[in-house]
């Protein structure tokens, strides 16, 4: 993993420039996404799904859905044609379960090349498989465990350990496929999932580990999970619930009519007939495996398929700190000032562990994203925005820390209302370690304006209990009232006395 703010530049600035599309065409829904570019953390401009229900009936007929391939038709072309309005450099057509299993798949792909003049690819289960479990690694670069896509006609099921691809399989428990082959038995949709899965003896070493869910019905779960617990954070991506919360939901969302899941918040009405069953697999799952802990990841098969398409440095590189450095590219007023802020402000946190290095590194890339907005609601406003910044291979606590801290570089305090709701997701001393990372950054800008040769001129340390701040000779008049008051409240929040040497 990288570790510095230069190196994280040097990756993004080197991913594939140019906007690339990805269109997915599975059993239920066909969905565009538009990236950025090609890097280690794309940035999707544009993101929208169809349900055409391509593959109703494959399980009893063979052949793909007439109605859903008339649908899908529509859609794909008109995907297209948005793609290339957009002036995308490259447009990838990856077709799974659906056309892979129908006896007329590889004639409709047909039918959709004449159409669109694109290209299609029916990857196969094991393909699906491996690029729906690179998605989660692109996520969540130390997965450890078990990732399950649920799609509309299979589910892939993947052993991870530590970000490495195992024992992986897809099996025909999608829930389309399971509403035909038991006429919408619930009790003979157990017994055909429960049949599958215990083929699956190397299941048994997911037990006390993490369960990684990908697929939108899944999403679903996470939603209604975070409505009724009203949690404060409505990110799905590593979203955790524990085995026993998250089965108890899916078995009794599997009971459900489409009347009562209507009622719940945080579901779509065109996943109330797959809902139940998608829940059911999960509930089958957790039980037969028995992880400790659920996490759902928002990257997936299209993720992983960009993922694959890298180098090998940009496959190791931090996917958090490779964002950051992207955003920071895009909208910081002072060139890479980050590197040297990164050193500066360093004798203050060397006792820090690893992980908060990392968020170190990003809140030092980030320091200046606000930069734009009215004085008044800059904090608030880079609050928000850091919380929510799609990127990748950070949990919700430390998107809080983050955040915090990029507040209190904008004048924060620790009283302000919009942390109330979010105190819960981190401990006193996150937000102890966030105050002192926002205090010390703070303290570079008062003193240095953002201007890097700046920082080069002094220095901080941490020595005999105190906490100095070196001017070089002469230059006293670096040291104004606003620096006087920054360097103050940086002893405060570490509890140490503050000198001037």
């Amino acid at each position: 993993m990288i570790a510095t703010p230069r190196e994280a530049a040097a990756i993004a600035t080197a991913s594939y420039p140019g906007r690339v599309a990805v269109i997915d065409i599975g059993s239920n829904s066909v969905r565009l996404v538009v990236f950025d570019k090609r890097s280690r953390c794309p940035v999707p401009i544009f993101n929208e799904k169809a349900l055409p229900g391509l593959g109703r009936g494959v399980e009893s007929s063979g052949l793909l859905n007439p109605e859903g391939k008339r649908l899908a038709l529509l859609h794909i072309n008109r995907f297209v044609t948005l793609a290339k309005a957009m002036n995308v450099v490259q447009i990838d057509l990856v077709a799974t379960a659906a056309m892979r299993d129908a006896r007329d798949g590889k004639q409709f792909a047909g039918e959709i090349e004449r159409l669109t003049g694109q290209k299609v690819q029916i990857i196969s289960g094991e393909e699906e498989a491996r690029l729906s479990a690179l998605g989660v690694v692109t996520g969540i670069p130390e997965a450890d465990g078990l990732m399950g896509d649920l799609g509309g006609g299979s589910v892939e099921l993947v052993h991870i350990t530590k970000g490495k691809i195992g024992e992986q399989v897809t099996l025909p428990l999608g829930p389309l496929r399971l509403v035909e082959a038991t006429n919408g038995d619930m009790d003979a949709a157990q017994r055909v999932i429960d049949k599958q899965l215990e083929k699956l003896p190397w299941l048994s070493e997911i037990r006390g580990r993490t369960l990684y869910p990908v697929g939108g019905t899944w999403r679903s779960l996470a939603r209604i999970h975070m409505e009724q617990s009203r949690y404060p954070l409505h990110v799905i991506h590593e979203y955790r619930v524990g085995r026993r919360q998250a089965e108890d939901l899916a078995k009794i969302c599997s009971r459900l009519g489409k009347k009562s899941l209507s009622n719940m918040s945080g579901i779509s009405r065109r996943r109330l007939d797959t809902l139940p069953y998608g829940a059911l697999v999960m509930e089958r799952l957790l039980r037969i495996a028995k992880p400790d802990r659920v996490l759902f990841s928002a990257y997936g098969l299209r993720e992983g398929h960009l993922f694959s398409s890298l180098n090998d440095d940009a496959q190791h590189a931090d996917p958090l700190l490779v964002g950051c450095a992207d955003l920071a590219g895009a909208d910081g007023r002072f060139g890479s000032v980050s590197e040297e802020l990164d050193d500066w402000i360093m004798p203050l946190f060397r006792d820090e562990d690893e992980n908060r290095m990392r968020l170190l590194v990003a809140a030092c890339l980030l320091s200046d994203i606000t930069w734009r907005e009215h004085p008044d609601y800059r904090a608030e406003q880079a609050f928000t925005r850091v919380l929510r910044l799609p990127v990748a291979g950070i949990n919700h606590g430390e998107r809080v820390i983050l955040a915090f801290a990029i507040a209190i570089r904008y004048g924060a305090t620790r009283d302000v209302s919009y942390m109330e709701t979010l105190w819960s997701l981190i401990n006193d001393d996150d937000a102890e370690f966030a105050m002192r990372l926002g205090a010390a950054i703070r303290l570079a800008y008062s003193l240095s304006g953002g201007a890097s040769e700046m920082l080069e001129l002094t220095s901080l340390a941490l020595r005999d209990g105190r906490i100095e701040l070196h001017l070089p000779r002469g230059s006293e008049t670096l040291f104004g009232e606003a620096v006087s008051r920054r360097l103050e409240a940086v002893g405060r929040a570490f509890g140490l006395p503050v000198a001037v040497v």
